[in-house]
Parts: structure tokens; C-alpha cells; sequence
């Protein structure tokens, strides 16, 4: 029965990829009223999250970024389902910017490792890495619990070549001989666990961040980069990538360093356009170990 079940969910969200992207943002609105003004679904998390993020601003200013973020996040999930099946050419079309910064670093045979924040349409900003990019896409992602919809969203993720690797063995990935350069893409302002993470101040709370990119950075002596993902003004669906350098050199920088300077471009970049994230996610659900005193997170 469970098995039926999945065939027939998968068989409905392949259906809704063949929509016109005008009758897939009508879908979008819809689920937007069902989800929020129906379901309610999370409103006292987008509240309480952006209410701390933003304490300066009024509730009528953030009940109007808080019905933004509900619109930009059911426009995520039918942007997604149409990724699904997407032309090369429509990616290209709804994700754009100057990515020549990867072309020099290709032709000197550089090695990166390509950060981005739940900002945009990740699952659009993967595929556009994969086929625009001359290195070899590696993504690393955390696999899903159900296998069925894990086999979705690795189909949706290597459709343009990506090689997808779960986060437990990307370092086991990396050891790996190769023909030509590499580019790891990762999205890093997840929660991690509180014992093993770096503690910083970010939007005006303690907040833990994951330290393997650091880590991958330095034992792989990885440019690391770091990319925003904009939404274009009255163009649903539409985003614009914009490119930055943390470090080319991770062997030389202080500790803890690079997550740092990769918060700090991500904070400023959501108070631009503080809609364009994922405050829907309990990102604050972990608070700083009693135990660890402030001066001990930049160690």
C-alpha cells in the first residue's frame, strides 16, 4: 500500500512539472492560502525567527516580509517540481550573472569549493552549477530517509551531470584522483549540533554554524567562494547569482575564519532582501552549550 501510495504522489508531482509556469505560480498562490491561511503551517517560527532577526523593525514591517517569505517559499516547491523536467535553456534563462571568476580559476586548474544560503532556489542554483560550470560539480547533500523521495531528488540533482555525494563521505570523495578540476557546492547555514559547532553572532542571536566546510577547505587546500542568490523584482521564478571570494588561501587564514566572512556576506545579503530565505527552518533551535564561553567559539 505505502508503495502504491509513493508511485501515485510521484506520478501527480511529475504531472504538475508539465505545467506552463503561468498555471504553476496560480498553483503556487493556491497553495500559499492553504498552506499558511489554512494550515498555518509553522507561523509562530517565521514569526518568532524574524521578530529576533529584526528587532528594530515594526510588526506591520515584518508581518509584510513574513507574507513575502510564505509566497517566494510555495513558489520554491512548484519551481522545483518544473525543474524537475526543465530545459537546459530555461535554466540558463531563470538563473543569471557573470560567472567568468570560474572560467579563470578552470583555466588555472583550481580547485573551489562554492558556498551558498537557503536563498533563492538552491535546487535551481545546483542544476545551473552543473551545466554551467567547466569543472566537475560535486554536491554535496543529506540524503532523505524516505528512499523514494530520496531517488526523486537525486534524479532532479544530476540531471546536468552533478555528481552527488552525502555529506558523511565527501572527504573519502575528495581522495579521489580526478582528470580535471573540481567545484564542491554546499549550502552551510543549516543547524548543526551544538557540541561540535562553531558559536557566532548572526542576525542578533548566538548561532551555531557547521565547521566542515572550513575543514574541507583547509585539508584541500580549496578557494573557497561564496554565491547569493537573489530574487529579480516582479519576475516570479527569476533569480540573479552573484559571485564573491572568501579566501584563496584557507592554510593561512585564522581559525574559523571563513565561517566568519561567509555569515557575515549571508547576513548582509538577507537584510537586502530579508524575504529570501528560509525562515520557515527552526534554525535557532539549539542554544549556545553553557559550557562554552564566548571567547572559546573563535578558537
Amino acid at each position: 500500500m505505502q508503495l502504491f501510495v509513493s508511485k501515485f504522489l510521484f506520478f501527480i508531482l511529475n504531472q504538475v512539472s508539465k505545467l506552463s509556469w503561468k498555471n504553476a505560480f496560480r498553483l503556487s498562490d493556491f497553495l500559499r492560502w492553504s498552506i499558511f491561511s489554512v494550515g498555518r503551517y509553522r507561523r509562530d517560527v517565521i514569526r518568532e525567527n524574524l521578530r529576533n532577526s529584526f528587532p528594530d523593525k515594526t510588526d506591520a514591517e515584518l508581518s509584510r516580509i513574513a507574507k513575502d517569505f510564505q509566497l517566494h517559499f510555495t513558489d520554491l516547491i512548484v519551481e522545483t517540481l518544473k525543474f524537475r523536467t526543465a530545459s537546459p535553456e530555461c535554466v540558463r534563462e531563470r538563473l543569471q550573472g557573470d560567472i567568468s571568476i570560474m572560467d579563470k580559476f578552470y583555466n588555472d586548474k583550481t580547485n573551489i569549493i562554492y558556498l551558498m544560503g537557503h536563498r533563492g532556489n538552491w535546487e535551481l542554483a545546483n542544476l545551473f552549477s552543473s551545466l554551467c560550470f567547466t569543472h566537475e560539480c560535486i554536491v554535496v547533500y543529506r540524503p532523505l530517509q524516505n528512499e523514494a523521495s530520496d531517488q526523486w531528488f537525486r534524479d532532479l540533482r544530476t540531471r546536468f551531470g552533478a555528481k552527488l555525494v552525502p555529506m558523511d563521505c565527501i572527504f573519502k570523495e575528495l581522495q579521489k584522483p580526478r582528470d580535471k578540476p573540481y567545484v564542491v557546492v554546499l549550502a552551510n547555514d543549516q543547524s548543526p549540533n551544538p557540541k561540535t559547532a562553531f558559536w557566532t553572532r548572526f542576525l542578533h542571536q548566538d548561532t551555531g554554524v557547521f565547521r566542515g566546510v572550513e575543514t574541507i577547505a583547509r585539508r584541500y587546500n580549496l578557494t573557497v567562494l561564496y554565491a547569493d542568490f537573489s530574487k529579480v523584482a516582479n519576475k516570479r521564478g527569476y533569480y540573479q547569482v552573484a559571485i564573491s571570494t572568501i579566501t584563496g588561501c584557507p592554510k593561512e587564514v585564522k581559525n574559523n575564519e571563513i565561517l566568519e566572512k561567509q555569515l557575515r556576506i549571508l547576513e548582509n545579503d538577507i537584510q537586502c532582501q530579508p524575504h529570501n530565505w528560509l525562515w520557515s527552518h527552526r534554525r535557532w533551535k539549539h542554544k549556545r552549550p553553557a559550557c562554552l564561553k564566548p571567547e572559546q567559539t573563535l578558537n
